[in-house]
């Protein structure tokens, strides 16, 4: 289905795939899965690509009901300053287009840190790589599949 799914299943790792009629005119590609799909808005998370002050890339996974806080992200990166990427850069590193960047199956890994707050969730969701497509598992699993770091890099509320 798309790269991201592929990875998963390689992996062997436990999950689901959800799909939903994307509005091709919502403000929030987040909260447009959330109201298609009705859950709550911190149990999805969106990815999001930031550059640190070197110029690498790295992906940052937060609640689509908070934002990324790139001092904090910089801080737990090691690095003095993050800004988010520009959009082209993200989508020809990752290999997917704004509004269906998956943490997974991207072109090639980054660095990846997930907020804290996933650790609350059995099971969170994440995008599939597609806009409309969304992947439901285990926050554990997406931090062992993706050596993700766990921090508090998300401004809530």
């Amino acid at each position: 289905m798309t790269p991201a799914v592929d990875q998963l299943a390689a992996a062997g790792v436990e999950h689901e795939v959800v799909s939903y009629d994307h509005d091709p005119d919502a403000e929030s590609y987040g909260e447009d899965a959330v109201a298609a799909l009705g859950l709550a808005p911190d149990e999805v998370f969106k990815t999001l690509l930031a550059t640190l002050d070197d110029g690498s890339l790295v992906v940052a996974i937060v609640p689509v009901a908070g934002r990324l806080d790139l001092k904090a992200l910089a801080r737990v990166a090691g690095a003095k300053r993050a800004t988010m990427a520009d959009p082209a850069t993200a989508e020809r590193s990752t290999g997917y287009v704004v509004g269906g960047i998956s943490p997974f199956g991207q072109r090639k890994p980054l660095r990846t840190f997930i907020d804290e707050t996933a650790e609350l969730f059995d099971l969170i969701n994440v995008s599939g790589g597609r806009r409309g497509v969304e992947i439901r598992l285990a926050p554990t699993d997406l931090v062992a599949v993706l050596d993700a770091v766990v921090a508090e890099i998300a401004a809530l509320g």
